[in-house]
């Protein structure tokens, strides 16, 4: 669900100082994006949302949650933005962000 080395990788590229930022800014603007998939009322821009959400994902190791992005992202640009299960993307996301700060300590201590 999540690919620790990618972690390991940008703790060590930014420095451990700079690192909860990135991850608070990553949370925020996800969160934004997150929240009008939850509210589901356009999906005009589904397509760029789900491209954000998962350059974002891959950005900090949200493997999962960014395979579930792309095949809605591929599914908007095929003309069938109705059929992504936006649902499975949400959830994704939030049990991507739980195992993700369950797994901080154990794995960023490696």
């Amino acid at each position: 669900m999540i690919r620790w080395s990618r972690v390991n990788e940008l703790r060590d590229e930014v420095g451990p100082d700079d690192f909860k930022e990135v991850v608070d800014l990553f949370l925020e603007e996800v969160e934004e994006v997150i929240e009008r998939l939850r509210a589901d009322t356009n999906r005009s821009q589904l397509e760029q949302d789900l491209h954000f959400l998962k350059g974002s994902a891959l950005n900090l190791g949200f493997s999962a949650f960014s395979d579930l992005c792309q095949d809605g992202e591929r599914l908007s640009a095929a003309g069938q933005a109705d059929s992504v299960d936006l649902a499975a993307i949400v959830t994704g996301y939030d049990r991507s962000k739980v195992c993700f700060f369950d797994g901080m300590r154990e794995h960023l201590a490696a």
